[in-house]
Order: C-alpha cells, then structure tokens, then sequence
C-alpha cells in the first residue's frame, strides 16, 4: 500500500463517524518540512483545513521522531497535522493523545480535537494490508549508515564513491545501489560534474525514525547499572575510544537536559572503567531504559566521519545527528524538546546549503 492509498483508507474510516473528508491539491513538496497531502476535515458546521502526515509504521520507538516533525510542520503550515498510519496500538495512542498528536488508522482508531467535537477511539485490530513492499536500497542497514554520513556531512555526496564508503562504514559496492535510490526519491540532486544532497529536516527524521525500527536495537551490547551517575561529567573517557551518546551527549551538546540514562559508544567497555565506577551488568533479557542507568551502544560509522565534523566537543560525544535521533527514540517529552534545541541550535546549519 503506497501513502496515497494510506491516506485514503484512513480517510474513509472517518464517514461512519460523521465526518467528511476532502482532500485538497496543491504543492506538497515545496519546502523543508513538507507534508504528504492537505484535506479539510467537517462534521456538522465545524470545519477544520489540516496537513496529513503518513507513516506506515508508528512504534515507541519511532514516535518521538515523528513527533518533531509533525510539530514543526504545524508550526510551518500553520494548521494542524493529522498522523494516518496502518495501525496505532492503545499504548502508543495514549502517548499520541498526551502530546496533542490527532492521527487516523484505517482500522478505525482515531483522535480528532476541534471546536465542536472530539473523537477518539482506541482498541480496533490491525486490517490486513497483504505482504510489506520490499525495502529499497537506501532503507537497509548500509542505506542508512551512508545516509547518516551524508547528514553528518553533505559535502561528502560530492566525493568519489570510495571515500563514501569509508565515512559509512560500508562496503563499496553499497554505495551505486543507495545513492540511486536516493536521486529517484529526490534527495540527491545530480548535475552535470555535481552531486549533491538535498537536506532538509524531513530527510533527518525519516532517517531518525528508520534508525530507530531496524539499527538501534543491534547497537545496544551492554547495560549497566551504578550506585549513582550524578558525578557522570567527572567520569574519565578514553577520547580515543569511547564517546558519549544519548542524554548524556544531548546535555553536552545543549545544557538543558538532565540524564537519567547514560549511553556511551564504544566497541567494548573497560574493565578498569567498569570497576572504578562499580558498574553492576544488567542480564541481557533485562535491558532497558528503565532497568538501567548505563547502556553501551557499538559504533557503527566508518573512523574518518568524525574528521569532517565542525562540532567537536570535550567531553567527546557522537555526531550530533545521531545524538537527535538517540534522543527522540525514547519518547521522552524531555528528550524530545532537548532534540529539538539540539536541531536549531546545531545541526540545521550542518543541514544548511552552503
């Protein structure tokens, strides 16, 4: 099911709710927070004109990306952004409904909010929509290790292939498959003697939220808990070999976030910084945000990316792309408007044109 699909299923479930439905035609793709499509949205006299957003797939993991987008699309079009999905499951319609998210599933779930009425209904079973479409080039594991080293430097897209390859971590022959895939969705623009990245933050949170779904969860290779993590900028990092991620990067990076979790990536961690800190390991089928307050997350960006990179800090952190979409993956209002000062603060002018 392709989104123009998407949207009209989900549309239609609004018609045994009272509401008409209309979408509307214009420029959807004209500036860096674009939406999917508009429609105007009535019941009764009360008619509200709304930017539609589509996502195939709405997770924990992923609704804190989607969240920041939907947020500065609002802000950008000036009305409201409904989410339409395949299927949104009571635990994250909730957490949609907290933060003032209005969506449609073409199961039947909803949450619209307007002068005169307010609709909202959780519970419905997923509709079976036939086999997934095959991923392309650019959505697999190499495709989104390339497109992240593309957002860390959108000089790099000019560069020879094999150049690419090594900031990505990837194998050379990755790379033909990936860039066409992103020429044909538009994101790289190809000229004659030229490429180059079309960047926008649209890219960025499709990118965040891809990451979220598939490689985040492989990155994660221990969890720790400590007796306490409150002297965390005091703790001695081997610069060379360890860097901090997460909510520990994101207060670095913008001094406004407090952690609860500290990430550090590094391939593995060691024993003398275990035993200095008396770091406890939490059992493999236990990990997780809430069990823990260390996590050891495993590089996965080639050894030169972090060369090209115009914010270097001291402690060392990620890249900051990476540590925006570490924070929007855990949903935490918190660390959601934390990723966004990081977003204005330091990597839209990455993002920039120049």
């Amino acid at each position: 099911m392709n989104e123009t699909n998407l949207i009209a299923d989900a549309l239609a479930v609004l018609t045994p709710l009272g509401f008409k439905a209309t979408l509307q035609k214009g420029n959807l793709r004209a500036n860096a927070r674009e939406v999917d499509a508009f429609a105007r949205i009535a019941k009764n006299k009360v008619q509200v004109d709304v930017a539609i957003e589509a996502k195939r797939t709405v997770t924990p993991a992923t609704l804190g990306a989607i969240l920041a987008q939907t947020k500065a699309q609002a802000l950008e079009h000036g009305k409201p952004v409904i989410l339409v999905t395949d299927h949104v499951t009571p635990p994250v319609a909730d957490r949609l409904r907290e933060a003032g998210q209005q969506f449609i599933d073409i199961a039947g779930n909803a949450y619209l909010e307007a002068p005169g009425w307010l609709i909202y209904v959780v519970g419905r079973k997923a509709v079976q929509t036939g086999a997934p479409a095959h991923a392309a080039k650019a959505g697999t594991p190499a495709g989104l290790k390339v497109l992240f080293a593309l957002l860390c430097d959108p000089a790099l897209i000019d560069r020879p292939q094999r150049e690419i390859a090594l900031e990505a971590n990837v194998a050379l022959g990755a790379i033909p498959g990936v860039l066409n895939d992103l020429r044909d969705q538009g994101h790289v623009l190809v000229m004659p003697g030229i490429r180059r990245l079309n960047t926008n933050k649209r890219l960025l949170d499709g990118w965040a939220m891809a990451y979220a779904r598939t490689m985040r969860p492989k990155t994660l290779t221990a969890a720790y808990n400590a007796p306490t993590i409150a002297d965390w900028k005091n703790w001695a990092m081997d610069q060379g070999a360890m860097c901090w991620g997460g909510e520990s990067a994101g207060a670095i990076l913008t001094n406004h976030l407090r952690p609860g979790v500290l990430t550090i990536y590094t391939e593995k961690l060691p024993a003398m910084f275990i035993h200095e800190h008396r770091l406890t390991k939490v059992p493999n089928d236990n990990r997780g945000r809430l069990e823990a307050t260390v996590e050891v997350r495993k590089p996965f960006w080639g050894t030169a990316l972090q060369e090209h990179d115009e914010i270097m800090t001291v402690p060392a952190t990620v890249p900051p792309v990476l540590v925006y979409a570490d924070l929007l993956a855990t949903g935490d209002a918190r660390c959601i408007e934390t990723a966004e000062i990081l977003y204005d603060k330091t990597i839209a002018p990455i993002l920039t044109p120049r």
